[in-house]
């Protein structure tokens, strides 16, 4: 019995909880609305846009010009990880930064570069995130040139054919206006709601007489209603007198 009491307190609470999240269900979606406005400015007026431009090289060692056996594609898909290495060194970067005339250093110039393979390929993607379209597709194609180069010679590939050069991106590739849109909806709706339960259940004030029954397990032999707007027609009276 006393497990079914509290199973029952229980259930009314979290009834009275939807209740009042109801009642202020305009609240709630006003806040809500108000933080995707704000999301919406900042994404889309604030933050500055980046562009992502993508190169794709693909590296086979060959023995034999003629055949490629099952040996060389197996050998291959493992030492991608390597060229990825080799892609991001020192060595590359800094050349392209030299060669480009970048004010940046190396560091930040990594932090653009994003290498790729995907599984059971031999296919290596670099991408190149800049604020200028123009620039990261310059980026791009001479980070592939200077990587080539350097692959070549460091693990004696004959060549490093280039499957797909870098394209001019038109779509900024960040910030995504809906996504931050969508997401600060959903932080304020949560917020708000967060609030108005905390507030709930700090409020430990009996307003009623069901909450006296409720909280005390006492029942309520009278109400003493408060006459608030005869009380005030009477003040009224008196100040015209």
């Amino acid at each position: 019995m006393e497990n079914r009491r509290e199973n029952d307190e229980i259930e009314i609470d979290l009834l009275e909880v939807l209740h009042i999240l109801l009642g202020r269900a305009w609240v709630i979606l006003g806040t809500g609305l108000f933080f995707s406005l704000i999301c919406f400015m900042v994404s889309k007026f604030i933050l500055v846009p980046t562009y992502e431009s993508t190169t794709k090289i693909y590296i086979l060692n060959k023995t034999d010009e003629s055949s490629v056996t099952y040996s060389d594609v197996q050998m291959g898909t493992q030492l991608t990880k390597d060229y990825a290495e080799l892609i991001n060194s020192r060595y590359v970067l800094e050349e392209v930064i030299q060669k480009l005339g970048l004010k940046a250093e190396y560091r930040d110039l990594l932090k653009q570069v994003h290498v790729s393979t995907p599984t059971d390929t031999r296919i290596v993607a670099i991408t190149v995130e800049d604020t200028e379209p123009a620039q990261a597709m310059q980026m791009a194609n001479c980070i592939r040139e200077v990587a080539s180069s350097h692959i070549q010679n460091v693990m004696d590939i004959e060549a490093v054919n280039v499957v797909e050069p870098a394209n001019m991106p038109t779509v900024k590739a960040s910030p995504n206006v809906s996504a931050w849109t969508l997401i600060g909806g959903m932080l304020g709706v949560l917020l708000i709601s967060f609030a108005i339960i905390v507030r709930y259940l700090l409020d430990d004030t009996i307003k009623s007489s069901e909450d006296v029954e409720k909280y005390l397990g006492l029942s309520t032999l009278a109400l003493i209603p408060i006459a608030e707007s005869g009380e005030k027609s009477k003040t009224k009276k008196k100040k015209r007198k």
